[in-house]
């Protein structure tokens, strides 16, 4: 297997500057293959974001990529199967489901760093795939937070998170229209200039859901931004992070933090449970204070914010299918299985406009989410497996899956 190293834009400028070492990409064994982590998923320090994103490469595979998906991993039926937007079939085996949800209205914005030359067509490829609706200027757009095209990331790593936050978007409300807000830089100035353009783009459209599958450590004064994430009828995710401890945004009190599950499935495919993936970020803010909405969980995380909220499939062993002919460390790809909590925070954003509640913003929709924290019919909670943010006791709300993983439109 070919797997070259790949350099960032924003570390190969850290190099430069500093005695700052520039990641690389690093790999695993895990019981579902070869877990690749990009250079771009490597946590870097100072006020820089990176992705949630790892590759499988399946077992008896010699590279990650594949000319077809097969049925083996998740793909829009079984993902809206699993989490009740369709009628939902015993088992829910990507291997045998045919129907997709045809859900979603106005936005889901997804903001992330650097130009994803090839969006359109790998969406549109995905689309065809999959029976979803075939992807327009009505349906998609690029929209450049600078005002001018940023630059590539040059291993690869951000596009490729780009391609699976479009995707999942797409997949998951494939009625309303995906923007992809493309930030200059994966510096947070950067990023948070872009998600101030998300949050007008959402809500000149009515209203809307802005993801963000990336992260970034925390800081004193990160608590001044929240400011940044708040828009009428808006409502803001964050992937709560691939290790152990809490990210930003995903820490600030206007944002939907959104953990990771793993899907465990018999040897015919079919659905068996969900339980913590062992890897999901999670745990309590040195710098946000809990919110109003979590008074009801002021007993588990006393002063401070809890995260995650909610969560949703991000194992890589049990991932989803994705497509990116964005070469990769010079390598195009084109269908891979992708995990990370960068799956779950699109989906779940997606989930959410499908509901078409479109709160006045993230603090309405969190106040209905904990709200609504152990009712069965909303939320599945998650009480088996574990997880390293400090979580003893998994039944109702945990630092490893918050209230639990959506289930069905209500209650979102």
């Amino acid at each position: 297997m070919k797997l070259s190293i790949g350099l960032g834009i924003a570390a190969a400028s850290l190099l430069a500057s500093s005695a700052f070492a520039a990641p690389s990409e690093t790999f695993s064994d895990g019981p579902g293959g070869r877990i690749i982590t990009p250079a771009s998923s490597q946590k870097l320090p100072g006020k820089f974001a990176h992705t949630n994103i790892h590759i499988l490469v399946p077992p008896g595979e010699v590279s990650p990529g594949a000319k077809q998906p097969s049925g083996k991993y998740e793909n829009p039926q079984s993902l809206a199967c699993l989490y009740k937007l369709v009628k939902q079939t015993t088992g829910c085996n990507p291997s045998t489901l045919t129907a997709v949800t045809t859900g979603g209205s106005k936005v889901v914005v997804i903001v992330d760093a650097y130009d994803y030359p090839t969006a359109q067509n790998d969406l549109t490829a995905f689309a065809k795939q999959y029976g979803l609706p075939l992807i327009t200027s009505k349906n998609f757009e690029v929209v450049y937070a600078s005002g001018k095209k940023p630059p590539k990331d040059s291993s690869g790593g951000w596009e490729l998170e780009e391609s699976l936050d479009i995707e999942m978007a797409h997949a998951l409300a494939p009625k309303a229209k995906v923007v992809l807000v493309e930030a200059n830089s994966n510096s947070f100035d950067d990023l948070f200039a872009a998600e101030t353009v998300a949050a007008g783009i959402a809500a000149k459209a009515g209203g809307g859901e802005v993801s963000n599958s990336w992260g970034g450590g925390e800081f004193s004064g990160e608590e001044s931004y929240e400011s940044t994430f708040t828009g009428t009828n808006v409502v803001f995710f964050a992937s709560a992070g691939d290790s152990p401890g809490v990210e930003v945004p995903s820490t600030l009190s206007n944002v939907v933090g959104v953990g990771g599950t793993s899907v465990n499935r018999d040897s015919k495919g079919n659905y068996v449970d969900q339980t913590v993936w062992s890897e999901t970020g999670g745990g309590l803010s040195e710098y946000v204070a809990i919110p109003s909405y979590q008074s009801v969980i002021s007993k588990i995380v006393g002063t401070g914010r809890g995260v995650p909220d909610t969560s949703l499939v991000a194992d890589p062993n049990t991932g989803v299918w994705i497509y990116d002919t964005t070469p990769y460390n010079g390598q195009v790809l084109n269908w891979l299985v992708i995990g990370g909590t960068s799956v779950a925070s699109p989906a779940t954003a997606a989930i959410v406009n499908n509901a078409k509640s479109f709160a006045a913003d993230s603090v309405a929709e969190l106040t209905t989410i904990y709200a609504n924290l152990g009712n069965k019919k909303d939320f599945t909670d998650i009480t088996s497996g574990t997880c390293n943010n400090g979580s003893k006791k998994l039944k109702g709300w945990d630092y490893c899956t918050g209230v639990g993983t959506s289930f069905g439109k209500e209650g979102k």
